[in-house]
């Protein structure tokens, strides 16, 4: 096994640069996919002329092909990439250019095999995409490599407005012998001793103690919550250190003007969904010029909107509120996308509603062959003009009319969602028991969902915010690792006249996933004004006399409940059992100038939205936008004109009418007069923007 380098080790302790400069962009990128390298015949100059009719300004090219740019070890061939930078910029479309590290050609492999990542499950087989070790010392001298010799071929094309790195980056879980030392050093590190690292995590426990250095463990076998969840921070860790390296490589040769960027990811199961377990995005993103993100959701009958809008806050608040890149996202994609009349409009406008500044999709053309030849782009196999493409015209001629308006919204919310990735890896280990598939996400969406469908705006912070104390409301759902430093601060929030609203298996452990030894919550027991030292799997609870009036199936308390006996809180609603009837389920606590509400089971979506429309109105933040609710959704901020936009959108089948309650102005797709109070009828599917005058 080769010897891991002491330059290496150094590496992955840098802490990862932060970039504070925002890119202002004074038009709006209406972007694809573009894979010249993959069509079945050549057609780049019709491409071209196709993209420009639909409006298309910019273009994503490379991050695919590293097999063609570098056919054998050290030949290069720049063919595919000239001809697509010449034929775009002579087209006047600008390009994004990648680094095509995500997927490993078969001679390298065949090389190192090594390459390849070893994973709880034995070492990946070659294929696919994203199976390599990002911490393998071959891996990076030929990803390197490749990076340097297309950046040194590209540099001064005029075309290139920003470069993306790597693509859709994670761990993938490696975990092979070469990751396993350098966790070591990683550990040694932060606790410097092993008695510190025996202490803090209790591997007394099963004579799981490490008594010197040389026989730390794989962590592959480990049966210690603490040891997993420090590895898999330090998993992510690999990905913001791995992700920083490549961003250094690529500022050393890009020119003053261009960006850096990254398509980041959501949770997956199917389409886009919650917080990415396998990525610190918020660390991530600080070494990125502007955070790009992927977005992929339901549509036809199910399309909604949520996905579009999560995705947009979660890559919003990356950059603490700056604006952000949608890289991907789909315009037919699987057989379930392929949209109805009008929705692919209504889900463009939706990303620039969020903030985004580009709206992209994945990709211009269908694919002939392997994985994804049914994730079709915005034209079909044949490559001719379908209903998708046409309307992505519309969206194209309204993008470069209203540009001025749009681009560059800033959004100022007064709620967020706490979220942790340390919390989440924490409670994935243990979840609700044995046989009970729900995660983090499960419980975190819920209330994301809720505060969408009643027009809440929601940016997200994560611990390392420093910030958080601007909100009027923090919702924190499963805080189950945390360290003292934050629940204190938490606590402080209320105290100071803030809105907290804490879910079940909060406070539970401390930062190493140690179970705290007072009443639960713990430190925050304080500011909720409750205590409890059981809890259980409910088996036909309810609440008591249906308190939030959603009925019989709504009222249901299902996966969890804590035997919750207030100290000063004020009980909203008790269990409904005839043992466990005695017991609080949900607290609201007045602590300070604030108040903090304890949800201590798993509620209905419905019991859950009526919990935060109460703590919407009683932190005064019930307003006009709060008079309409799903499915019609309304988005405001101020543009770089300084006037304010409002968003309206319909995601229904079926026309919907609504008061404009704001400032007279002009709806801006018909040029007509707007004014307060006036009656408002949404089509299917339909949009309106209104900026004020």
């Amino acid at each position: 096994m080769k010897t891991i380098p002491a330059c290496f080790i150094l590496l992955l302790a840098v802490v990862s640069f932060s970039k504070a400069q925002e890119i202002k962009m004074n038009k709006l990128l209406y972007g694809v996919a573009y894979y010249d390298e993959y069509m079945p015949y050549d057609r780049l100059e019709k491409d071209v002329k196709m993209m420009k009719e639909t409006g298309i300004n910019v273009v994503r090219i490379a991050e695919s092909t590293w097999s063609t740019v570098e056919p054998q070890d050290g030949v290069f061939d720049f063919t595919h990439i000239d001809r697509v930078l010449d034929a775009m910029h002579k087209g006047g479309i600008k390009v994004i250019v990648g680094t095509p590290t995500y997927a490993v050609p078969a001679w390298l492999v065949k090389k190192y095999p090594a390459i390849l990542a070893t994973t709880p499950a034995g070492q990946n087989k070659y294929g696919m995409r994203q199976n390599m070790d990002i911490a393998n010392t071959d891996f990076r001298f030929h990803a390197e490599r490749v990076i340097r010799k297309i950046m040194e071929h590209v540099k001064d094309h005029p075309a290139i407005i920003g470069y993306q790195v790597d693509n859709e980056t994670k761990h993938y879980n490696t975990s092979g012998d070469n990751v396993q030392q350098l966790f070591v050093q990683y550990m040694k590190a932060k606790f410097t001793s092993l008695e510190a690292v025996n202490k803090a995590f209790g591997l007394d426990y099963w004579s799981n103690r490490i008594n010197r250095w040389e026989d730390f463990p794989s962590m592959v076998g480990t049966v210690n919550a603490s040891l997993a969840s420090e590895f898999s921070k330090f998993q992510r860790k690999l990905v913001t250190d791995y992700l920083a390296w490549q961003v250094a490589i690529v500022d050393s040769y890009k020119k003053p003007g261009q960006f850096v960027t990254q398509n980041f990811d959501l949770e997956w199961r199917g389409y886009s969904y919650g917080i990415q377990p396998d990525v610190d995005h918020f660390a991530a993103a600080k070494a990125m010029d502007i955070a790009g993100i992927d977005i992929y959701h339901p549509t036809q009958d199910q399309l909604t909107g949520i996905e579009i809008s999560l995705g947009g806050d979660v890559a919003r608040s990356m950059k603490s509120g700056q604006n952000y890149l949608v890289i991907e996202t789909e315009a037919q994609g699987f057989p379930q996308w392929v949209p109805y009349p009008g929705q692919l409009r209504l889900q463009a406008f939706s990303h620039t509603a969020s903030g985004a500044n580009m709206v992209a999709y994945w990709h211009w053309h269908s694919i002939h062959n392997s994985v994804e030849t049914y994730w079709k782009g915005l034209l079909s196999h044949d490559f001719e003009p379908n209903p998708t493409y046409e309307e992505a015209k519309t969206i194209g001629k309204d993008f470069e009319k209203l540009s001025s308006s749009l681009v560059g919204l800033k959004k100022t919310n007064e709620v967020a969602i706490l979220f942790s990735n340390e919390a989440q890896t924490a409670f994935q280990r243990f979840g609700f028991g044995y046989g009970v598939r729900e995660n983090y996400n499960d419980v975190l969406r819920p209330f994301y969902d809720a505060l969408y469908k009643m027009n809440v705006g929601v940016d997200f912070v994560d611990p390392s915010s420093t910030t958080f104390e601007k909100y009027k409301v923090l919702v924190v759902p499963v805080l189950y690792a945390a360290p003292d430093a934050l629940l204190q601060r938490l606590n402080q929030f209320v105290k100071n006249g803030g809105h907290i609203v804490y879910t079940f298996k909060s406070g539970f452990s401390d930062e190493n996933v140690k179970v705290r030894t007072t009443p639960q919550p713990g430190i925050i027991g304080e500011a909720c004004g409750i205590q409890y030292s059981q809890f259980t799997i409910p088996q036909n609870v309810s609440l008591k006399n249906d308190p939030f009036k959603v009925g019989k199936a709504g009222n249901e308390v299902k996966t969890w409940m804590e035997l919750i006996t207030p100290t000063t809180a004020t009980v909203l609603a008790y269990y409904d059992h005839p043992v466990w009837g005695k017991y609080a389920a949900i607290t609201r606590n007045t602590f300070g100038k604030g108040v903090a509400t304890y949800i201590g089971c798993r509620t209905s979506d419905e019991v859950t939205s009526k919990i935060l429309e109460g703590v919407i109105k009683s932190a005064g933040l019930w307003k006009e936008d709060q008079q309409m609710a799903f499915p019609l959704i309304t988005k405001s901020g101020v543009n770089q004109k300084g006037k304010r936009l409002h968003y309206y959108f319909n995601y229904s089948a079926v026309s919907g009418t609504a008061q404009y309650p704001h400032g007279a102005g002009t709806e801006l797709l018909s040029n007509k007069v707007m004014l307060k109070g006036e009656q408002m009828t949404l089509e299917p599917w339909g949009i309106k923007i209104v900026e004020e005058n």
